[in-house]
């Protein structure tokens, strides 16, 4: 199957009122593992690289990304490439200019942490660059927490605020603070569904959940129903992920090859994948 574009994903998951679910890469086992758990459920899904990731990789985009692009390349279901929370500018537009290139059909502006008029303005210019060659622009609004430095909990998105900031910046869709936070290793956030319910009502582009992993299944379904549409997942992965690897380097302190605990690892990833995937088709 060839490369999917992350904007017809998501124009898919409008249309049906549905999500399609993303998920963080750290590393080519993760990348591997999605594809493999998307495949199990059937379902198309997005490979998401974080400005943090590249951070990872000594600043290196290309080699994790053109991974990305070839493990959803050859996937059975659709799969596109995102980059995702991009605060650099310089990044961004590094990924604007090489994005075809590299595989990548979209890009999330972070500049939630920058004063208002300099997140509209930061995000406008990129949000023009992008468009001119045919990427499908993110940003965010609100301030979605759980990352130390980069966002302030507790900071919900307005609705006549979404839809001025839509109106003046030009973004394809907006990741909104209603409840949910990055890094949580516990499903146990409780999310704004009125909020979510005027959000969609109020903004003319789909919606988009950060911090899902935190977000209890049966509520994640309730946010779709909202209008929801696209649902980012990364620390669920790194949980089972981690666990795997801590279990297998415990029982067997001899091990030197790492494909032995790599292995159990991507499996946790796709089962991780595969069940969130089933449980919110």
């Amino acid at each position: 199957m060839t490369l999917a574009a992350t904007g017809a994903l998501v124009a898919d998951a409008v249309r049906s009122d549905s999500a399609v679910l993303a998920f963080n890469v750290i590393t080519l086992e993760h990348a591997e593992g999605i594809v493999l758990g998307l495949e199990a459920a059937g379902l198309p899904g997005i490979l998401q690289v974080s400005e943090n990731a590249v951070r990872f990789h000594g600043g290196r985009m290309a080699p994790l990304v053109a991974g990305c692009r070839e493990v959803a390349a050859s996937a059975g279901v659709p799969v596109s490439v995102h980059l995702d929370h991009v605060q650099d500018v310089d990044l961004a537009r590094s990924v604007v200019d090489s994005a075809w290139q590299l595989g990548v059909s979209s890009l999330m502006v972070d500049a939630a942490h920058l004063e208002y008029e300099k997140n509209v303005a930061t995000t406008a210019e990129l949000a023009e660059a992008g468009h001119r060659t045919s990427l499908w622009i993110e940003a965010e609004l609100g301030e979605i927490g759980g990352k130390d430095g980069a966002h302030a909990p507790g900071v919900r998105t307005d609705p006549d605020d979404a839809a001025s900031f839509v109106a003046r910046t030009g973004v394809d869709g907006l990741a909104v603070a209603v409840g949910s936070s990055h890094a949580m290793t516990r499903a146990t956030a409780e999310l704004d569904l009125d909020l979510i319910a005027r959000l969609a009502d109020r903004l003319p582009v789909p919606l988009v959940l950060h911090g899902s992993s935190g977000v209890p299944v049966a509520t994640l379904r309730a946010a779709l129903a909202c209008g929801i549409r696209k649902v980012n997942v990364g620390t669920a992965l790194n949980v089972g992920y981690t666990a795997e690897v801590r279990q297998y380097l415990a029982a067997d302190g001899a091990v030197t090859d790492p494909r032995k605990y790599l292995t159990p690892a991507r499996n946790a990833v796709r089962d991780t994948v595969a069940r969130l995937a089933a449980a919110l088709r």
